[in-house]
């Protein structure tokens, strides 16, 4: 087996994520193809990560792409996990959110509609509930959620969890079933409501949104077309980081790599990797190179196995728990820190701890924080997700 070492990795992902300023992505749709998809649990993730891999384009041009060309398309998928596809890749995306997690959310949905008195039967609130949605919304402008619930009494409902832990209270079902419809590909989130920075999506018919219906591949061809991309981008990768990111059970995983003809190769630590046949050749190295990627990044959050490109004794520090990543800075193919904002939206680079990136690296992270503080020209984000380095929190 050939080995890829670390150091042909981090080329690799260099080049092919867009990162490198001499391999810039073309705009917002290249810089999501450079990843195969671009995470947007966070709203404002799926703008930074656009203007990290390109030049010259701006949150509005994103803002196009997703609600005007819609050439981008968010989408549940892979692990339940919001994300902005290209439109090619959308019959695959809703092969996966159709055969995984539509059913897995009707059930819960169904369930907690008759433990807490919505209905006697659950399938059939929920099925009363999703035809009401879908009537209201054919032929009818995008609507959000509030106003759905709002107008429609089949939409009524809320329960209550763990009202003594800060993440319980009281919860309206409706959300709940427009996901649910979303997964089924029967609706879309459509126009945003707010800034960029924010989630405030309206809800529509798919095939309105898009101008055309959209079939779903079988979940074998469609966990086959995501592999044979993450592998484009992302490869090597071992069999746990492909599962990992693909969500689905390791027979799944095998058979899908299986599909595509994907070819073992050896990597650092013993471990081995995959890629695809046609990609065996060595990757030259790169010049240094510095980035600001932001919360939930797909390079960050792209393999599970992180130890080349991410010091274990930092793991703790930019990641959470459930292993969600936080904003991050890069100098030449490593995670070196994090960035925050002053009150004033002035960007800056928070180091890891015995971190040495030297003049070089410690002057090419200055320049991105100022590329990306003219970039946000003053607006400032918010995260879900922040890490315990960016709020200035060290290690117990």
């Amino acid at each position: 087996m050939r080995l890829v070492d670390d150091r042909e990795r981090r080329a690799r992902l260099a080049v092919r994520h867009g990162l490198h300023p001499e391999h810039r992505a073309s705009g917002p749709v290249g810089a999501a193809e450079a990843v195969v998809c671009l995470h947007a649990t966070e709203a404002a993730t799926v703008h930074l990560a656009v203007g990290a891999r390109t030049r010259g384009t701006t949150p509005a041009d994103v803002e196009t792409a997703l609600y005007e060309d819609r050439s981008l398309v968010k989408q549940l998928a892979m692990r339940r996990t919001l994300f902005a596809f290209p439109r090619d890749l959308l019959p695959a995306a809703l092969g996966v959110a159709l055969s995984r997690i539509a059913p897995e959310q009707r059930r819960l949905i169904a369930r907690d509609a008759a433990r807490h008195g919505i209905a006697a039967d659950g399938d059939a609130w929920l099925d009363a509930a999703g035809a009401a949605v879908v009537d209201r919304l054919t032929g009818s402008p995008a609507l959000p959620a509030r106003a759905l619930r709002e107008e429609l009494p089949e939409l009524s409902g809320a329960i209550t969890v763990n009202a003594d832990k800060r993440y319980g209270g009281t919860f309206n079902l409706a959300p709940r079933v427009l996901t649910w419809l979303g997964a089924e590909g029967r609706l879309t989130r459509g126009p945003n409501a707010g800034h960029w920075r924010l989630s405030k999506p309206a809800w529509t018919l798919l095939p309105d949104w898009l101008g055309e219906s959209i079939a779903p591949l079988p979940l074998d061809d469609a966990y086959a077309q995501l592999v044979r991309r993450w592998l484009a981008r992302f490869g090597p990768g071992t069999l746990e980081d492909v599962q990992w990111w693909l969500g689905a059970t390791k027979g799944a995983t095998r058979a899908a790599l299986t599909a595509v003809g994907a070819v073992e190769v050896a990597l650092e630590r013993e471990r081995t990797g995959w890629v695809l046949p046609d990609d065996l050749d060595p990757v030259a190295d790169v010049s240094p190179w510095a980035a600001l990627l932001p919360t939930l990044d797909p390079t960050t959050m792209g393999w599970r196995h992180r130890e080349a490109y991410l010091d274990p004794a930092h793991r703790e520090l930019l990641f959470d728990s459930n292993g969600n990543g936080g904003s991050t800075a890069w100098w030449d193919g490593r995670i070196v820190g994090a960035w925050v904002q002053d009150d004033d939206g002035v960007v800056s680079v928070v180091e890891c701890p015995g971190t040495d990136l030297g003049g070089e690296g410690r002057s090419a992270l200055a320049l991105e924080a100022q590329r990306l503080t003219a970039w946000l020209d003053g607006v400032r984000i918010t995260n879900v997700y922040s890490s315990r380095l960016m709020k200035g929190e060290a290690l117990p």
